[in-house]
């Protein structure tokens, strides 16, 4: 088998530790995986980049499509923008699958015969960032949802 490149950004917080221990654990599978990593979040907003990611990371995500990224912190006030949203919203991540599948009888569960798939709309909602101030103590934030929007998840099942 060749050996696929996959983009690796750490994060902030608690990011770093948490990647380092899952590249352990992939590099002990020996998967054929190497790794490049970029950097993206915190430390790039705060350089002035208002986007959190340098354009060069936005062309390497592109060209591998395979992107593992721990958590990163947007900063508040300044007009910073989610990066975890811009990305969803650039790369077509419409949707957040988590499968939940029960494990017993090898782990003890309330829910022995729980086999299901929770899918999550990522784009519209309060993700979509519709926000405006009406005045010093009030922002209302707009919540839409679409038919293509909810058509595009429920072609999941």
């Amino acid at each position: 088998k060749t050996m696929r490149k996959v983009i690796v950004a750490k994060g902030d917080g608690i990011g770093p530790e948490i990647m380092d221990a899952t590249i352990k654990i992939l590099k002990a599978s020996n998967a054929k995986i190497e790794f490049e990593e970029i950097e993206i979040g915190e430390k790039i907003y705060l350089s002035g980049n208002t986007a959190g990611i340098p354009k060069d990371a936005w062309d390497t995500l592109r060209e591998t499509k395979l992107f593992l990224k721990a958590p990163i912190t947007t900063p508040q006030g300044g007009g910073y923008k989610s990066l975890n949203v811009t990305m969803r919203k650039a790369m077509g991540l419409y949707a957040n699958v988590r499968p939940c599948k029960s494990y017993h009888p090898y782990i003890t569960t309330k829910h022995p015969n729980m086999d299901l798939v929770i899918i999550r709309e990522n784009e519209e909602d309060l993700y979509a960032g519709i926000e405006h101030q009406q005045t010093d103590e009030v922002v209302q934030c707009l919540k839409l949802i679409s038919r293509p929007g909810c058509e595009k998840n429920y072609s999941l099942r």
